[in-house]
């Protein structure tokens, strides 16, 4: 089992959660980020003073997977994320040891 990782831009979040619901995955977390990469942040301008924003907001998601369905899962979110351009996000794959739902005990792929 597989644990994908994705940092995405925010209004991206639609697309990528429909793409993955069409590759069948049932479930997922999303948190709230900030950070930045390449992109180095921006600047803004307010009340005619210029910021520097170094942190971009971006939406995390957490992704538990069958070893087998991780091709599906990773074109998913590169095909329904990717604009071409920086900034775009990054997708991370860690393994996954064990898996419990702590409802019925249930673990590993019945647990997903």
């Amino acid at each position: 089992m597989k644990l994908v990782t994705a940092i995405i831009k925010p209004f991206k979040l639609d697309p990528v959660r429909s793409a993955l619901a069409e590759v069948g995955v049932t479930g997922m977390t999303m948190t709230e980020v900030r950070g930045f990469g390449r992109q180095k942040g921006h600047t803004e301008l307010y009340r005619g003073a210029e910021y520097h924003v170094d942190f971009l907001p971006k939406i995390k998601l957490e992704i538990a997977v069958d070893a087998d369905r991780l091709d599906d899962v990773i074109e998913a979110i590169q095909e329904s994320a990717g604009s071409g351009r920086i900034g775009d996000g990054k997708i991370f794959v860690a393994e996954l040891d064990q898996v419990i739902r702590i409802r019925t005990g249930e673990r590993d792929a019945d647990a997903i």
